[in-house]
């Protein structure tokens, strides 16, 4: 492992504004990465996410391609299902992951979610000799209603979306924009959002030693807000052109998110923020976080900001729609 990274914190309730915006301007322009804290989701909203995640990840294989990735990248994908980085990883990343898209909008997006074991309830009282569904000895426990496993995603989902419009508010005047700039553009209308579960098994084959859970990269949206379990493993390197590459330690901070910026608002800022290579090792010890990426409205179209260019520094990118940028770097990642 690397050096332990001191990153800064910032507490998003405080009164003052512009002070925090400056902190996360900081932020941005040194580490592409910060903790959020005084978010306001409290520990036990934490708590029941990382557990019904646990439940769902200690399925059988076969329960858990009933719910595979569909073309809208809702669902489960597998273990070395995804290769972030195939120059160091081409046989795929070390993790499995669950996709959980807008909820918000039940009448829309809300459909094309899925949710697995919906309803069921087994109701016999041996679950290790239930003829119907051997596997809700690992889900059930005690004869719960899985509907729970539902409801708790789409709170959580609903809850660090609010989080994530501050930030994105607060992101706005570090860049000397209105406050509620990406609101105007539509970036915030339905917006991409979606809640990705990650588990990272602790057991590693022989192949498996010294791969990554997941390899080098850097998101491809706007925010990343992350909840992690404790478990090291993620690192960051914040000079990504740079050869060798200098990886550092993200800590675990209880109750605070890490966030970090993505490649589309890189482009969108003219690479005044820049976004940040960062990778998971596979350390041989179980690691669960969820990760929530916030990304524009499909139709929104993101060219340089006005405060982020001038006759010195032109525009670097041309203007593209969010949709079609991050549908693109989805099929690369998936090929």
């Amino acid at each position: 492992m690397g050096e332990t990274l001191n990153l800064p914190s910032i507490d998003i309730s405080s009164p003052d504004r512009i002070s925090t915006a400056k902190s996360i301007r900081e932020a941005c322009l040194d580490y592409g990465f910060f903790f959020l804290v005084n978010h306001g989701i409290e520990e036990e909203i934490f708590k029941r996410v990382f557990d019904e995640s646990r439940n769902f990840f200690s399925l059988p294989l076969q329960e858990k391609m009933k719910v595979a990735r569909n073309k809208e990248h809702r669902g489960y994908t597998p273990l070395y299902a995804e290769t972030l980085d195939p120059s160091t990883q081409p046989k795929g990343d070390f993790k499995e992951s669950f996709y959980i898209g807008p909820v918000e909008d039940a009448t829309q997006h809300n459909n094309l979610n899925q949710w697995p074991l919906e309803g069921i309830v087994c109701s016999c009282q041996n679950h290790l000799y239930c003829n119907s569904r051997i596997s809700m000895l690992h889900w059930l426990g005690n004869s719960r209603n899985v509907a729970s496993w539902r409801a708790t995603m789409e709170s959580y989902y609903l809850r660090v979306l609010a989080v994530g419009k501050e930030i994105l508010s607060l992101i706005a005047l570090a860049l000397n924009l209105e406050e509620g700039f990406f609101e105007k553009v539509g970036a915030l209308h339905k917006p991409m959002a979606f809640v990705r579960l990650l588990h990272y098994p602790g057991e590693l084959d022989v192949s498996d030693i010294g791969s990554y859970g997941s390899s080098a990269h850097s998101d491809y949206g706007m925010v990343t807000l992350l909840a992690t379990d404790g478990v090291r493993g993620l690192q960051i390197c914040r000079e990504k052109e740079n050869q060798p590459q200098v990886w550092e330690d993200v800590p675990h901070v209880n109750g605070a998110f890490i966030v970090n910026i993505g490649d589309m608002l890189e482009r969108w800022t003219n690479c005044l923020f820049r976004s940040t290579l960062h990778r998971v090792m596979a350390i041989g010890q179980e690691r669960y976080s969820v990760a929530f990426f916030l990304d524009p409205n499909s139709e929104c179209m993101v060219e340089c900001l006005e405060s982020c260019c001038t006759e010195t520094s032109p525009a670097r990118f041309p203007p593209i729609r969010s949709g079609d940028y991050l549908q693109e770097r989805l099929r690369i990642t998936y090929s």
